[in-house]
């Protein structure tokens, strides 16, 4: 399911790059399109205005458009009445233009001949005078202002036109750049320093400019950006079932190894039960069958050892059946708790006072530091007797086996009418990849090779809930090996 997950999302967006990419160079090519028609009609601008000022100077011949048609004034024999000529290469038609109808006769008729020859030469002369009179147009237009070759409102105009007719009816920005001294003009818009990032378009006006002299118009398009991705829009809405698909995969997987976690740990937790209950049951078994022989019967002091035997598995039996039921408190909502006035000193003394026995049973020592003058606290004394016993339970159970255990209690008042009660040890201590789970239900701590560690990972996590439904805080400060302080805060009696 990953993998095709990946697959399919790296098609979108691929997809996506490719259609972005195909916008983009459509976009250009239609930019650059209307830039050159831009710059084309500018240079027939130019064109016509240096043909309109050369052709005035000529005065004798004018063809036009088909270059065959031609004009041609010759003088009356008089010398004060002309006749004009009107016609092409092919034909001549005379019209009088004066009053000497005389003097067009049918010896002008017999000449025509040899005018038309004339005509000819002259009309040839003319036209390679005109092509010179072109390419000094070209050679010499660079002469020109540039602000007169191409003004800001006629460049507006045709910019307008030109991008319209390529279907790009977009707002736009733009400026004339010289080669050698730099920006000319540019409109109201235009920023040079962000052109680069705004996707500008260059187009050359006036090719045939000396290199010095190269005039470039530089447009940009500041809703480019929004352009491409509206036209791309059609594809939000794949995008966004395919995030919502993700985001339901990534649920149920988490959801499926937080099963197989949780799994994990009622496996773990029927296991480490079986074997607590199995080994009192067993001693129990086994007392119960000294007692069928007659010899043990007989003798008082064995039948007390074994009676005792059978007392103090009870005990240790019950103590794992209540531990066991303890967890149908995580299930409830909001646990059942016979709230009182408590005296924590006297509380806590109590249970150091039991539980010293077991802590120097394996040659260590419990050290108090009962300080707190205002110690009376709202809580269930039955839990919490069973978190400070638990906490200490822990202590010993994580103690090191080449160093006497030392245990510290302490109370202390605090700011805002709150104690604080504090277990500290000198064990095994907890690594940090452990310190944010070990109030987590099942889970309990790696001891790496020992196997005397018997529990059923509910201890801190009821001592958690029980915090927590006093309206208490319990944290935890610890450093590997060298040991952990474990410190409630609970408010008092106000």
């Amino acid at each position: 399911m990953a993998c095709a997950f990946i697959g399919f999302i790296y098609v979108q967006i691929t997809y996506m790059e490719n259609m972005i990419e195909m916008r983009n160079a459509q976009f250009s090519e239609s930019v650059m399109r209307s830039l050159n028609s831009v710059s084309q009609q500018l240079e027939q601008d130019e064109t016509k205005y240096f043909l309109e000022e050369d052709i005035a100077d000529l005065g004798v011949l004018y063809p036009n458009a088909t270059n065959s048609d031609f004009s041609y004034t010759i003088p009356a024999s008089d010398g004060t009445s002309k006749l004009l000529i009107r016609g092409n290469l092919n034909s001549v038609k005379v019209k009088k233009t004066d009053t000497d109808q005389e003097q067009i006769s049918k010896s002008f008729k017999d000449k025509y001949q040899s005018v038309q020859e004339t005509l000819k030469g002259q009309y040839l002369y003319q036209k390679g005078l005109l092509n010179e009179v072109i390419l000094n147009i070209l050679s010499q237009s660079s002469n020109r202002p540039i602000e007169e070759r191409a003004d800001s409102s006629t460049v507006n105009t045709y910019l307008h036109q030109q991008l319209q007719s390529n279907g790009l009816d977009i707002p736009f920005e733009f400026a004339l750049i010289n080669r050698t001294s730099g920006l000319i003009y540019k409109s109201n818009g235009y920023e040079p320093d962000n052109s680069s990032e705004r996707n500008t378009y260059t187009q050359v006006l006036f090719p045939n400019d000396p290199i010095g002299k190269m005039t470039y118009l530089s447009v940009t398009f500041p809703t480019k950006k929004n352009i491409i991705i509206s036209s791309i829009r059609f594809m939000i809405p794949s995008f966004v079932l395919s995030f919502i698909l993700l985001v339901i995969f990534i649920v149920t997987i988490t959801i499926a190894f937080r099963q197989k976690r949780l799994t994990e740990m009622k496996n773990d937790f029927i296991n480490n039960m079986t074997h607590e209950f199995k080994t009192p049951i067993s001693t129990i078994s086994l007392a119960a069958q000294m007692l069928n022989d007659d010899s043990v019967r007989k003798s008082p002091s064995m039948l007390q050892h074994i009676s005792g035997v059978i007392n103090d598995e009870t005990k240790r039996l019950r103590f794992q059946v209540e531990k066991v039921l303890q967890m149908s408190m995580f299930n409830r909502q909001k646990a059942t708790l016979k709230l009182q006035d408590v005296d924590a000193n006297a509380l806590i003394d109590n249970v150091v006072h039991t539980f010293k026995i077991k802590v120097e049973k394996y040659g260590g020592s419990i050290e108090t530091k009962l300080d707190a003058e205002d110690p009376i606290v709202n809580v269930d004394e039955m839990h919490f007797t069973n978190v400070i016993f638990n906490l200490l339970d822990n202590a010993v159970k994580y103690r090191k086996e080449d160093t006497p255990l030392l245990l510290k209690v302490s109370t202390r008042n605090i700011a805002d009418e709150k104690i604080q009660i504090t277990i500290s040890d000198n064990g095994i201590g907890i690594k940090k990849e452990d310190l944010k789970r070990i109030f987590e239900k099942f889970y309990r701590v790696s001891t790496g090779n020992r196997h005397d560690v018997k529990g059923f990972g509910l201890g801190l996590a009821y001592v958690h809930k029980m915090i927590t439904e006093l309206k208490g805080q319990i944290e935890v400060t610890s450093e590997y090996n060298k040991g952990s302080d474990f410190i409630i805060t609970l408010p008092l009696i106000k």
